[in-house]
C-alpha cells in the first residue's frame, strides 16, 4: 500500500466523522509516522499557500519538490492535496497535532517547517502574511525566535543570516564545541536519519538545502576565526 493510498485513508476517516485529534491519535501510535508527516505538510502547506491571498502554480510545483511523487500516484496525490486546501479545520489545529504526535521529537518538527518555508518561497515573494503564518506555527512548535530566524535565512534570501544561529552555539563557544555541533547537525541531516524520525523517502530532498546552510555556516564562522 502506497503512503498516498494510506493518506487518503487518514482523510476519508476525518471525513466520515472522526475527529482530527482521533485520526492523529492513531498515527501517533502506529510504527510508521511518515503518513503523519505527510498530511501535516500537506495540510499545512495548503493553508499557507493561502495566506497571501493565493495559491500559486510555483507553490503547488514546490510541493511536488519536497515530495518525489511517482507517476502512477499523481492522481492521488492531487486529490490529497486539494481535499487539504478545501478543510475547515484551522492550521493551528493541525500544527497543534502534530506537535503533540512527535512529543520531544523536535527534528522532525523542524523538518517539517523546512519544508513549509520551501513552499512559501517557491513563487519568488516572501510575503509578510507567510511570515506571520510560519512564525506562529513555529511558535506552536515550541521553537524559540533563534530557532526560527535561523529556519528562515536557509530559505528567505533577504533574511539576517547568522551563522552561530544556524549551528545553534554561541558566538563566544569554543571552536571545538562549535566543530562539535557542526558535525552533529550534518550527523542529523543524513537522508537515514530524517527517515528514521518519519520523514518519508519522498521528502528527503530538504535535506540538501539544510546541508547547504549548514556547512556555510561552519565555513563562514571558521573565515572569522582565521
Amino acid at each position: 500500500m502506497s503512503i498516498w493510498t494510506r493518506i487518503a485513508e487518514a482523510l476519508s476517516a476525518l471525513a466520515s466523522g472522526e475527529s482530527l485529534s482521533e485520526v492523529f491519535e492513531k498515527l501517533r501510535t502506529s510504527p510508521d509516522r511518515t503518513v503523519g508527516f505527510t498530511i501535516a505538510v500537506i495540510a499545512l502547506g495548503a493553508k499557507m499557500a493561502k495566506a497571501d491571498g493565493q495559491v500559486t502554480k510555483d507553490e503547488v510545483v514546490a510541493f511536488r519538490e519536497v515530495f518525489l511523487i511517482p507517476r502512477e500516484e499523481e492522481a492521488n496525490a492531487a486529490r490529497v492535496f486539494d481535499l487539504a486546501r478545501q478543510d475547515v479545520a484551522g492550521y493551528d489545529l493541525y500544527a497543534r497535532r502534530i506537535k503533540a504526535m512527535y512529543d520531544a521529537d523536535d527534528r522532525a518538527l523542524c523538518d517539517l517547517l523546512e519544508g513549509l518555508f520551501h513552499i512559501a518561497v517557491a513563487d519568488g515573494v516572501y510575503h509578510p502574511k507567510e511570515d506571520d503564518f510560519l512564525h506562529d506555527v513555529a511558535q506552536i512548535f515550541g521553537f524559540d525566535e533563534r530557532r526560527f530566524r535561523s529556519i528562515r535565512a536557509q530559505f528567505v534570501d533577504e533574511a539576517e543570516r547568522d551563522p552561530f544561529d544556524v549551528l545553534g552555539v554561541e558566538p563566544d563557544a569554543p571552536m571545538a564545541d562549535i566543530r562539535a555541533a557542526w558535525r552533529q547537525l550534518v550527523r542529523e541531516t543524513h537522508p537515514d536519519q530524517m527517515m528514521a524520525r518519519g520523514v518519508p523517502e519522498e521528502a528527503v530532498k530538504l535535506a540538501e538545502r539544510r546541508l547547504v546552510a549548514i556547512n556555510r555556516a561552519w565555513e563562514d564562522i571558521q573565515g572569522r576565526a582565521a
